[in-house]
């Protein structure tokens, strides 16, 4: 990749914003830490589709205004609101609250969603690299597996006996490395061809989906996508605390495992521009769509065996790796420049829907146990898998 240019700074400010923005040192006691709160296991899914919700509702107005002010102040924005939404958990006690935090926490992303990928495509451009976007997506998502590494030790070691007294601490240094953040975001820089839009909110959106209803593939790459991510990471993320727990896992060694995944991801994510070269992107999609199913049917049939449920647990952390940094450069080839990020947005709103769905279906079946919950998801990572994508022709 070429240095000295707006997309090597941009890459790089982003890189380190994903650092700091990925530190979460609850991570790795994130599930235990709402049932030492009260939460049940419904009421974890309740949590998921308040952010679903949020996410659904703030995606065409967040990516409107992307499109319209420029990324830059859009995660600015974006990341003002998370940090309001986190500093809630302090004294989170109900239910009400933790839905609250979740809508707050969820609607701040949507300024970040879409806007991340146009700013990074657009910058790209300008130096004539937009065909290297899968590898500089994959550089991004790096930084959050180095960042995963240092929180996840540290967060699970601190917080090994589930005292009130240990969260309060993890969610005081969450809060102070999202401070940083922020403050990085200043530092973004709109590509030289971005110009403030003064076009009506809703041609942009009907610009959107004109594209989509012309592109068809993009809608079938997104589906792909999002039905193999939504039981592989944002269900599985949730649970395999537990199941860790239930094989007999000590919470301080969860620590040691989400570090390592995280070694994983950061080697997996800097290799996805060497694995495109070798093998296409659509293949690799399939792949790693099968290997998310069988991942998630380990983690349902041998919920005992712990070694098999480790194994399970590093093939998903590498599927969540590879795949989004695939698909962003298979759809970022089919989206005009004028209205990348609110296309994008309107995609998600897709996503949104199949995440209150599925939490929804989840919730009803989560007093039958964790094996139900993982049957149900690798169902709905087979029917992902099997959605048929081709690259551009």
């Amino acid at each position: 990749m070429k240095k000295h240019t707006i997309a090597s700074h941009n890459i790089a400010i982003l890189f380190w914003v994903e650092f700091f923005s990925t530190i979460s040192f609850l991570q790795p006691v994130m599930t235990l830490f709402y049932m030492e709160r009260g939460l049940s296991e419904a009421n974890i899914f309740l949590v998921l589709m308040c952010w679903s919700g949020a996410v659904m509702l703030g995606e065409v107005p967040a990516g409107v205004f992307a499109d319209r002010y420029g990324a830059k102040y859009s995660f600015l924005l974006g990341s003002f609101i998370k940090m309001s939404s986190y500093s809630l958990l302090f004294f989170a006690q109900e239910p009400w609250q933790f839905f609250l935090y979740s809508a707050l926490n969820g609607f701040s992303v949507t300024f970040f969603s879409g806007a991340d990928e146009a700013l990074i495509y657009e910058s790209l451009k300008e130096s004539n690299e937009q065909d290297r976007m899968d590898e500089a997506m994959g550089k991004i998502q790096s930084a959050g597996f180095i960042s995963m590494i240092v929180a996840v030790l540290f967060g699970a070691y601190f917080a090994q006996d589930l005292k009130e007294s240990q969260f309060q601490l993890l969610i005081g240094l969450g809060l102070f490395f999202y401070v940083i953040e922020w403050i990085l975001l200043l530092f973004v820089k709109n590509p030289a061809n971005f110009t403030v839009s003064k076009e009506n909110p809703f041609s942009q959106v009907a610009a959107g989906l004109k594209v989509i209803r012309k592109q068809p593939q993009l809608l079938l790459m997104f589906l792909n996508l999002t039905l193999v991510f939504i039981p592989a990471a944002a269900v599985y993320d949730y649970f395999n605390q537990p199941l860790f727990i239930h094989a007999g896992l000590p919470v301080m060694f969860i620590g040691i495992l989400y570090a390592i995944a995280a070694i994983i991801g950061y080697f997996s994510s800097h290799s996805v521009g060497w694995m495109t070269k070798r093998f296409s992107r659509v293949l690799l999609m399939n792949m790693t769509g099968w290997l998310a199913v069988i991942g998630l049917l380990i983690s349902a049939i041998f919920g005992e065996a712990l070694w098999m449920i480790i194994g399970a647990f590093f093939v998903l952390r590498f599927v969540r790796a590879v795949r989004y940094p695939i698909y962003s450069q298979l759809s970022n080839d089919r989206i005009p420049s004028e209205v990348r990020a609110t296309t994008i947005s309107l995609l998600s709103i897709l996503d949104s829907v199949f995440d209150l769905i599925v939490f929804g279906t989840l919730s009803i079946i989560a007093s039958k146990g964790i094996i139900f919950i993982f049957i149900v998801c690798a169902i709905v990572a087979t029917i992902g898998t099997l959605i048929p994508i081709k690259g551009k022709e």
